[in-house]
């Protein structure tokens, strides 16, 4: 929750700090939506609510018109939904001159209900089902990305052919490198802070220009709220740098994948840590045993909303750090699920499925949903893995592509059953789209491979 309320925002516009309000929703992939308002009017009467299309949840990455969709169509006419401002998450943006923003429920324009196939609705709903069970999440997601030295436009001029990166070499925990690169991750940083996210820090990663940036741990909601706006200021920010930064999942063969790690635990209401017994093994309690149990039982269920695109797949790579089966471990980077802080309060499994390119807000409702399941159902927990989980034999895999992932998620009893059946209906249509279109291109590599020999 952010500690500026509206009446900081009547000031600051009443003495001329603030011109402009970004009223935004969360689409489908998880970027921010919505309208720029002039300051006067939005504290006059826009932060009660506003309108937008209903096509917007209904979208592919290039704002096409999908059909299919039982919820919204050209036959429906594309009407409105109502966006209502949460003023919890209302703040200055520190990057944007005179600008503050606040993100939007989506709500049906007629009965004011919020839009269940909304990813911020969909997360509440797994929020509410733990707090009736007198319980929270706590949740933290990393994020990494690539940085260029050069402009979108430039990039995209080019074809997105021989970008220039922000290093030359592999800057995993560099320093010097990394000093290079302080114009844009300091801007980054003060930004964010400024906006009431709490930065941790930023590193090097992995891969030549290669980052990450870390920010402190929150509840379920506000955390998703706080990663997408990181997404969206880190993008602003290196823009205004003459940057640019890609969360592409896999954005060359050769370079490592970028990753949004998610650690969560479960605290009861009064803020007691359930996913701690320092009499249990490694400091877990039964209920522990159970979420992840759960986790790992409806792990290829899940997977689409940690993966939603044909890219994320390939990200999958044996000895590149991005996990390529669903078993858990102690403190052990190649499993798709660690063990982190054992025989301490601060407790956690890390989900290292997720790529930088997830919605978090749906990435973090399935996680939660399976973890549930887990609890409710009593789940036992396998063995840890242990060893190099890369090489493991009969152990359970991550599915290799969106089609497998897509079929695991609307067959899906218990996402079904926690999303509601036309959620699930209409993200399938979501990634079937997405490969309709993957399967009808022409790729570089098919011209490329074929152009002469085939």
């Amino acid at each position: 929750m952010s500690s500026y309320t509206i009446d900081d925002l009547r000031k600051d516009v009443a003495e001329g700090r603030i011109d402009t309000v970004l009223a935004c929703q969360v689409d489908m992939q998880g970027r921010l939506m919505g309208k720029r308002f002039q300051a006067e009017y939005f504290v006059e009467s826009a932060w009660k609510e506003t309108h937008s299309c209903n096509y917007l949840i209904a979208t592919d990455m290039e704002m096409e018109t999908v059909s299919g969709y039982k919820a919204t169509s050209w036959e429906k006419g594309y009407g409105d939904y109502t966006m209502k401002p949460d003023l919890a998450t209302l703040r200055r943006i520190p990057w944007l001159e005179g600008t503050a923003l606040v993100l939007c429920d989506m709500l049906d324009h007629h009965t004011h209900e919020e839009v269940a196939h909304s990813p911020r609705a969909i997360l509440k709903k797994q929020v509410k089902r733990l707090e009736d069970m007198g319980m929270k999440a706590y949740m933290a997601s990393e994020l990494e990305f690539f940085l260029f030295d050069q402009t979108y436009e430039s990039a995209q001029a080019s074809g997105y052919r021989n970008l220039k990166l922000a290093s030359a070499y592999n800057e995993d925990y560099h320093i010097f490198q990394t000093t290079k690169e302080e114009e844009v991750m300091r801007a980054i940083r003060t930004g964010l802070q400024g906006a009431g996210i709490p930065v941790e820090n930023s590193k090097g990663e992995a891969s030549a220009g290669q980052e990450e940036i870390n920010v402190r741990y929150a509840d379920a909601l506000a955390m998703a709220d706080r990663h997408a706006i990181i997404k969206n200021g880190c993008k602003e920010i290196a823009w205004s740098k003459g940057k640019a930064i890609t969360f592409l999942a896999k954005w060359n063969y050769n370079a490592a994948g970028s990753s949004s790690h998610i650690h969560q635990s479960l605290w009861s209401l009064e803020e007691k840590p359930l996913f701690f017994d320092h009499t249990g093994k490694y400091g877990m309690s039964p209920l522990m045993h159970n979420y992840v149990a759960g986790l790992l039982a409806h792990a290829s269920e899940i997977t689409y909303f940690l993966a939603p695109y044909i890219n994320s797949y390939k990200r999958f790579m044996a000895g590149t750090f991005a996990p390529t089966k669903a078993i858990w471990s102690k403190d052990n980077r190649t499993a798709g699920y660690r063990l982190c802080g054992e025989e301490t309060k601060g407790i956690r499994i890390e989900c290292r499925v997720g790529g930088s390119d997830l919605n978090p807000y749906l990435a973090f409702a399935a996680l939660l949903a399976a973890g549930i399941d887990g609890i409710e159902n009593k789940f036992e927990l396998e063995a840890p893995f242990v060893g190099d989980a890369y090489g493991g034999k009969g152990v359970r895999e991550i599915p290799r592509t969106l089609r497998a992932a897509t079929t695991e998620m609307t067959e899906s009893a218990m996402l079904r059953k926690a999303f509601g059946d036309d959620v699930i209906d209409h993200y399938t249509r979501a990634a079937e789209w997405e490969q309709e279109e993957y399967d009808r291109r022409i790729t570089d590599w098919e011209v490329a491979r074929g152009f002469e020999r085939a």
